[in-house]
């Protein structure tokens, strides 16, 4: 389980990756990139939800995860003052409690068109979503740390032209 200073360091680093690697989407209106976000999230549900996906359960979730990150930092959402719990009660269909949080953050992209109040429905949305991931990695053993460094690294490896 990733600890609040993780998270804080995480949070951080996404928001150096996000500039150097996703300049397209961080120039976008916060409105927009949050209903960019809201597109991932769907997109991760329908991945894992397909029997013939190619891109591994991992890779679903760590990619949830650098989301998280990212719409927690357009949010002003810090994720170490949250309180993650070690674990979710079982589910039946374990990706239920995503579709649902994935579910509310797209009702509240919904709700920015009409000038409703959206801010706190996304941030908590993002938490559980973010709740998920934290918890499915600790059922699977996986390295959240490892799988988020070794993705980031994946990703900026598509930017080749441009050096730290």
């Amino acid at each position: 389980m990733l600890t609040a200073t993780d998270l804080a360091r995480l949070q951080a680093e996404q928001y150096r990756h996000d500039q150097r690697n996703h300049f397209d989407i961080i120039c976008l209106p916060k409105e927009d990139r949050l209903k960019h976000y809201g597109l991932h999230f769907a997109k991760y549900v329908g991945r894992l939800a397909r029997t013939d996906e190619t891109k591994s359960r991992a890779r679903t979730l760590t990619d949830t995860a650098l989301v998280c990150l990212s719409a927690a930092n357009t949010l002003h959402l810090r994720l170490d003052q949250q309180s993650f719990a070690s674990g979710l009660a079982k589910q039946i269909d374990p990706i239920r409690p995503l579709a649902d949080a994935a579910g509310r953050f797209a009702d509240a992209c919904e709700k920015i068109d009409h000038l409703e109040d959206f801010l706190p429905l996304a941030r908590q949305a993002n938490i559980d979503v973010l709740q998920w991931v934290l918890s499915t990695a600790f059922e699977q053993s996986l390295d959240l740390n490892k799988l988020i460094s070794e993705r980031r690294r994946e990703l900026a490896e598509r930017q080749f032209y441009i050096r730290d």
